[in-house]
């Protein structure tokens, strides 16, 4: 089990009557637990902390009058991740996802699988099926990627990341799940905190990750490489960027750069260990029941498994046409 505190302060100077919605809580899930939160708003404001149907994300929402505005958070969040040897996990056919998992399979925004078909077949359409070919659509987008900061803007979608082979975690993780919706892998955006990535980067700031679905569960895929996946918890999760931002403003504000914090804590006796680098397969998810499938039973509103069926008669024209080149 890992165990990480984590803190962020967020500053605006609001310009005029706005309303804000922020996803900086840290998420539970049957793998991650939260404790020790304390939030304070400055001055103090009504708000409310409610969770969205459609992801389980908890949005933290309130109105501001003008003038200075502060949101701090802090809690402490316990991981213990399922663990499994890579080579067990094969990919799911789409007829065996469980219809909530469908989504992931679409083009979204900022991440127009259908963009990307031939680029993926060409690449990894050989590769044989299953967590390893995810692995290596991860190398892929790192490889030919540089990181650097300040390259992306808020329009960035995967196929500016694949022309300009420059960006952010934000980017890579968008390339990442383009070309495995591409391939009918499902694959979703899950944004954490940075631990353990270089300092050269910078401090500790938000990070971003991809989930990919096999056999039955969502596993945990870091395209950039700079944090250790037991490290990453999870704060939000949606189909893209779009889903998941920080902070949703609806009015006019100046704001600073984001700060945050982010500590792992170690006790033996208690069976809590620092995050490190594995080669296993790392699920903070819980397992999702797959459809039954009967593949002998005929449908139910199936006219041809009727007795009383009989297929009509082929259409007999009376003169003959070219198709159209249309």
């Amino acid at each position: 089990m890992s165990r990480l505190d984590i803190g962020i302060d967020l500053e605006y100077q609001v310009l005029e009557p706005s309303e804000f919605s922020f996803k900086i809580h840290a998420a539970t899930t049957p793998r991650q637990q939260v404790s020790r939160v304390q939030l304070a708003i400055e001055p103090p404001t009504r708000f409310v902390v409610e969770p969205c149907c459609s992801f389980g994300n908890q949005h933290l929402r309130l109105h501001a009058e003008p003038g200075p505005l502060k949101i701090s958070y802090a809690a402490r969040v316990d991981t213990k991740p399922f663990l499994i040897a890579p080579s067990e996990l094969e990919e799911n056919g789409v007829t065996h996802l469980p219809v909530d998992v469908l989504q992931y399979l679409y083009p979204t925004r900022y991440c127009p699988s259908d963009r990307f078909f031939q680029i993926a077949l060409q690449a990894f359409g050989h590769l044989r099926p299953g967590y390893e070919r995810v692995v290596a659509i991860c190398e892929w987008v790192r490889n030919r990627t540089r990181f650097q900061v300040g390259t992306t803007t808020p329009f960035n979608c995967a196929m500016d990341t694949f022309n300009s082979g420059v960006g952010v975690c934000r980017d890579f993780a968008h390339l990442t799940i383009a070309l495995c919706r591409a391939l009918n892998i499902p694959a979703r955006y899950v944004t954490s905190i940075d631990y353990g990535a270089d300092p050269m980067f910078g401090p500790p700031d938000f990070h971003a990750y991809v989930e990919a679905y096999l056999a039955g569960r969502w596993y945990i895929f870091d395209p950039t490489g700079m944090c250790p996946t037991t490290g990453l918890i999870r704060i939000a999760t949606g189909r893209d960027a779009s889903d998941v931002a920080f902070a949703t403003i609806f009015g006019k504000v100046m704001w600073t750069m984001p700060k945050v914090r982010i500590e792992a804590l170690a006790d033996p006796a208690a069976g809590v260990e620092l995050p490190v680098r594995t080669d296993l397969a790392i699920s903070t998810a819980g397992p999702l029941e797959t459809p039954r499938v009967f593949a002998d039973a005929p449908l139910a509103n199936n006219v041809a498994s009727k007795s009383w069926y009989k297929p009509p008669l082929p259409i007999q024209t009376s003169f003959s046409a070219p198709h159209s080149a249309r």
